[in-house]
């Protein structure tokens, strides 16, 4: 495989993340597509991006699930320019896993090389026609769910994502856990990820690399979604890093 010139080769790569320790991330990342952040935003700030839900100036679109066959519950596009906190987010968040990403496209034989900030990231994005914002967010009440899909939107793909829980377990809402189910050869598993308020939980998009039995890298697909609300109402603010066609 030809590897991107300029792109760092795995033994090059190093991460941080926040207060999270590299090795840390990357570890749970590898070893379940998932990682928790715990405690990403304060309570305050979780309030606040909650309260923005209805300001319809803010956003391009809103997706009622149930027309569309994606569950109960609404979600929302945040139209250009974000509110100053996601797109903060976003910014930050994206150079701390590209390192990952990049990694991932190595073992998966991909030469595919995300480059260092997210601005360049969507200048490729924008000239391949994916101009549309994609962080979102999302409104979930008594009965709500979202089935399980990845978040593709075009042909530029950044294989990691996060999703950050706005409302309070247990107090907000009950039900309406976060889940993800990867498929392996002849096998199906499910992992349901535990939040608090303010956590986020960086996850894959749509595949990771795993090693197999013999020790050879094979490729799991990946979903995700949220379970059934039994009550009460939930928030969360989605940080996809590509933009949409």
């Amino acid at each position: 495989m030809q590897w991107p010139a300029g792109c760092p080769r795995v033994a090059d790569m190093q991460t941080s993340f926040l207060d999270e320790p590299a090795t840390d991330l990357a570890a749970a990342l590898d070893a379940e597509g998932h990682a928790v952040l715990p405690g990403l935003l304060a309570p305050a700030q979780c309030a606040a991006l909650a309260a923005l839900y209805p300001q319809d100036a803010l956003y391009r679109s809103t997706v009622v699930m149930a027309r569309h066959g994606f569950g109960r519950g609404e979600y929302r596009y945040f139209a250009y320019p974000l509110p100053p906190l996601v797109a903060q987010l976003r910014q930050a968040l994206y150079p701390q896993l590209v390192p990952i990403a990049n990694r991932w496209n190595q073992w998966l034989g991909k030469p595919l090389c995300y480059p260092a900030t997210l601005d360049a990231f969507l200048a490729r994005c924008h000239r391949a026609g994916q101009t549309r914002p994609t962080p979102l967010i999302l409104q979930y009440g008594a009965g709500d769910y979202n089935c399980l899909h990845q978040d593709l939107y075009g042909e530029h793909v950044f294989p990691l994502q996060v999703a950050i829980l706005l409302s309070r377990p247990g107090v907000d809402f009950t039900g309406g856990e976060f889940v993800m189910t990867e498929s392996r050869p002849g096998e199906q598993r499910a992992h349901v990820v535990p939040l608090a308020q303010g956590d986020g939980v960086v996850f894959a998009v749509h595949e990771r690399p795993a090693a197999g039995p013999t020790g050879r890298v094979r490729r799991l697909a990946m979903r995700h979604g949220v379970s059934r609300l039994l009550a009460g109402r939930r928030h969360t603010v989605g940080l996809i890093f590509h933009d949409a066609t």
